[in-house]
């Protein structure tokens, strides 16, 4: 059976009655006022039918000038049977798939004694046109972002990779949303169990309805109460086929504009299509500098609480009296003060995101402005606990995926109560903590904190560092690519000199 019915179980077979149908349509679709019956005779044949479809999911155009104009107007042909101008018509009798197939946007066509009836291809589901993504913007990539139609997305990175071994498995996820979800990876290339353990995990999804990819990722990460996301969200799709070819597999869902990219390592977060666009030492330093923000993002608050709290003895004498004088007149322990300015960032981060972006930018710098030189004339928070969060917030930034962006800021507010109560100890500990919760977690049954535990010298080319693209012959061995080779000599041309 095909895939894309598996969760729906199956259903009445149609009669070759065609009010018997209709009848049938009418007591499935109640209270359903977009959706049209429309009787016709087929003049090819001279057979009465009923075309089946609804109303705002549907081509007009395609529906008038490919399938009712030949159907009533065009004389009979050799055949005997009635032609239509659609690219896609398919036979179908049972009534749980008929159901989907309307529901998706297709036409039906019931034919009086006849026993099937035929899916015609006349979508016309509501799309936005294609845009620059806005959460992953790029320098020198494509400007070229997903839409919420899953097939459109399938298309762009088929052009990516237009490519025979490029396989697409389909399946419905949902009871009452029926969403499409789509399984896309390079046969050859992927290793098998990474296909089987994604199909398990998605034919296993037992709700309502599947919205959008953040509710689909909860459902088949392997450890969900986890602070580390263990897959990647991505909008771009030259994102999608660049992991698509070193092995991964994308889940594409009809209805979001974002792809999930499985599975992935810890380092795969801090890595971004501009670095294989720029020259390898920039994008080397681009790569150790956010690696440096995650640290600084994580630790700075905490660690200015324990050195303020625990040892100021290591503050140089110039410097601990600048302190001393700034936090003179501050009424509120160092952690109390970082929670005031760390939750009024948050704050200030969200109403900016909720808001239009117009009036969402001005909130954030006026707000911010505002509030911080407010907050330090009134004597209760400390010129350098804003510069802190400063840093903080800007490090933060620099962090170019938003889930681990996230996970960031939560592990941050952890380290603060950590250095509140025990002090550089208190790091030691969350940081340890930290790297036995990195090197336990599976993003698919394979190892998250891989190259660097386990061990493998041959994946630190394109990990901390990106060594020139013609010495990265191979795939990353982290994702156990069945054909691991992916380029050949490409340097040949200096030996020859």
């Amino acid at each position: 059976m095909n895939p894309l019915y598996e969760n729906n179980g199956q259903g009445e077979q149609l009669t070759t009655s065609l009010d018997d149908s209709i009848i049938t349509i009418n007591t499935i679709f109640t209270d359903t006022p977009d959706l049209i019956l429309r009787r016709l005779h087929i003049k090819q044949t001279g057979e009465e039918a009923v075309i089946v479809y609804l109303d705002e999911l549907t081509d007009k155009t395609c529906l008038n000038h490919d399938v009712l104009a030949p159907l009533q107007l065009e004389s009979g042909n050799p055949s005997g049977d009635f032609i239509t101008h659609v690219g896609y018509m398919k036979p179908e009798s049972e009534w749980e798939k008929l159901k989907l197939n309307i529901m998706q946007g297709y036409s039906l066509l019931f034919i009086q004694g006849r026993g099937s009836a035929y899916v015609l291809d006349t979508k016309g589901l509501p799309q936005r046109a294609i845009e620059d993504p806005q959460q992953e913007p790029s320098l020198k990539g494509a400007h070229q972002g997903f839409i919420e139609i899953g097939s459109q997305n399938i298309a762009m990175i088929r052009r990516i990779i237009p490519d025979k071994e490029l396989k697409i498995r389909q399946y419905v996820v949902g009871r009452r949303g029926q969403t499409t979800v789509s399984l896309v990876y390079l046969d050859d290339v992927v290793q098998p169990d990474f296909v089987k353990a994604l199909e398990e995990r998605i034919q296993s999804i037992d709700v309502d309805a599947i919205i959008n990819t953040g509710e689909l990722v909860e459902f088949i990460e392997d450890q969900p109460l986890a602070l580390l996301p263990q897959v990647i969200t991505t909008e771009r799709p030259d994102t999608a086929a660049s992991q698509i070819l070193q092995g991964r597999c994308a889940v594409v869902v009809d209805g979001s504009p974002s792809v999930l990219i499985a599975p992935i390592t810890f380092m795969s977060f801090f890595q971004t299509v501009d670095d294989y666009s720029s020259r390898w030492s920039i994008s080397s330093f681009l790569r150790m500098l956010r690696i440096f923000a995650f640290f600084v993002a994580v630790l700075l608050p905490g660690f200015y609480i324990a050195v303020i709290s625990f040892h100021f003895e290591i503050i140089p004498m110039k410097l601990l009296l600048t302190l001393g004088e700034s936090r003179g007149q501050v009424p509120f322990p160092p952690f109390v003060e970082a929670i005031i300015m760390e939750l009024t960032l948050e704050m200030l981060r969200e109403a900016g995101v909720r808001l239009p972006a117009p009036i969402g930018q001005t909130v954030g710098i006026v707000g911010g402005i505002v509030i911080g030189q407010a907050v330090v004339q009134a004597g209760l928070i400390s010129n350098v606990m804003v510069i802190v969060v400063a840093f903080t917030a800007i490090a933060s930034f620099i962090i170019p995926n938003q889930d681990m962006m996230a996970a960031v800021r939560l592990m941050r507010f952890m380290m603060m109560i950590l250095a509140s109560w025990f002090g550089f100890v208190g790091l030691v500990v969350g940081m340890m903590t930290f790297i036995g919760r990195l090197i336990t977690l599976n993003s698919l049954g394979n190892s998250y904190s891989t190259p660097m535990a386990p061990f493998r010298l041959t994946d630190w080319k394109d990990t901390l560092i990106r060594v020139p693209l013609w010495l990265m012959n191979n795939r990353p061995t982290s994702t156990r690519a069945a054909q691991s080779r992916r380029q050949g000599r490409n340097r040949g041309w200096k030996e020859k000199e």
